[in-house]
């Protein structure tokens, strides 16, 4: 998938943190003992649905199937994972391992594309997605009209808010990296840099944000110390090209890259663009490429605003030093996860994982949540006999 070096290393070894998190995790307490009104005992348990149908993507082809796959084994349940056709050959590769330890038939890939994933839907006991708004809807729609349980992940348009006294050249530099690393496939990458402050406090942070964009060159993915490897197909380049051709069209500016890159692959240069209203399609849509929108902000109130202003609600980061603007972000934002001081990418797999709007639907993700999502809770009374 393109996916840069240091990230798919990183990866295998995030996909086995997973697992040995949630083999552990099998053996947790997952019911309460509760006062009784009559003599007796009342308590709860937790049961597994049944088989877990799992669709996932190409972006994380290890660590998404694994964080929906390992809570969902670890409840007890049997696992059918139906990945994206750009990812098959990583599925059936993990099939493969698991085979030799798992019981038969336990942990199954499912290749094929919309039908196989609706097949998936339409018989499984829980269903869990990522990819797209639109194929996240239909999933949700077809698993709610057999009422079994379902969550969906489905993107962001992610805001990075610059405070006034935020170190420009630190801020810019994760900004950068979460906006073009693995050239922006990253349903946590940052879309927006909110910028608070007057125009000279705008061109200075401007300025450290096109250094640290254009110092994230694309190269080979496969090539130590590159961070920015090709986009998945010519389709997403071509998405990013037409978007910066809208942002122009309308008045605004290219400050960084915008180009397709002469050689092989789907490479694009990484783009920070400037100039458009809040309410332009580049602005609330989500492109998913190396691709980024700078917006100003008189006062945090407008920068919250502004970060508030599209139908996503992922994940904010804040950048700064006073604490009570950062927590009047923090307050002021409502999207599922807020960053403070850090990128929007990467997240502790032992924490809930999820947003709001069109973000998400349904249970968290990750963490102890993710235990609760592949499982039903039953409520026991036990009382002696006469």
């Amino acid at each position: 998938v393109g996916k840069p070096r240091v990230e798919a290393v990183g990866e295998v070894g995030r996909a086995v943190a997973i697992l040995e998190y949630y083999a552990q995790a099998a053996y947790a307490p997952l019911g309460a003992t509760l006062p009784a009104s009559l003599p007796g005992l009342l308590y709860t348990e937790r049961r597994p649905h049944g088989g877990a149908g799992l669709v996932t993507p190409w972006n994380f082809p290890l660590a998404i199937p694994l964080w929906k796959a390992a809570p969902a084994l670890a409840a007890g349940n049997a696992v059918l994972l139906k990945p994206s056709p750009d990812a098959t050959a990583s599925a059936l590769w993990l099939a493969e391992l698991l085979a030799g330890v798992l019981p038969a038939d336990l942990f199954r890939v499912l290749p094929g594309g919309a039908e196989t994933g609706t097949a998936i839907c339409d018989a499984a006991d829980v269903v869990s997605f990522t990819g797209s708004v639109g194929v996240g809807g239909q999933v949700v729609a077809r698993a709610a009209q057999r009422g079994v349980h379902v969550q969906a992940e489905m993107g962001g348009q992610n805001a990075a808010i610059v405070l006034h006294d935020a170190d420009p050249g630190v801020a810019a530099a994760q900004i950068a990296g979460a906006a073009m690393g693995f050239a922006g496939q990253k349903c946590t990458a940052t879309r927006r840099v909110v910028v608070v402050g007057g125009e000279q406090r705008a061109a200075t942070v401007i300025e450290a944000l096109v250094a640290a964009v254009r110092g994230l060159q694309p190269g080979d993915p496969s090539q130590a110390g590159v961070l920015v490897g090709p986009v998945i197909a010519p389709a997403a380049r071509s998405k990013v090209l037409d978007a910066t051709a809208a942002v122009t069209s309308a008045g605004g500016r290219v400050l960084a890259g915008g180009t397709a890159v002469d050689r092989d692959g789907w490479f694009v240069t990484p783009t920070l663009l400037d100039g458009i209203a809040a309410d332009h399609p580049v602005a609330t849509t989500e492109t998913f490429g190396p691709m980024a929108v700078v917006q100003r902000a008189a006062d945090v109130a407008e920068a919250v605003a502004l970060a508030e202003g599209v139908d996503f609600g992922l994940v904010t980061s804040v950048h700064g030093r006073d604490r009570g603007e950062i927590l009047e972000v923090v307050r002021g934002v409502q999207t599922g996860m807020v960053k403070v001081n850090a990128p929007t990418t990467g997240v502790d797999f032992w924490a809930p994982f999820g947003g709001e709007r069109d973000s998400s639907y349904g249970q968290r993700e990750q963490g102890l949540a993710a235990l609760d999502f592949y499982s039903s809770v039953r409520t026991i009374t036990l009382s002696p006999h006469p």
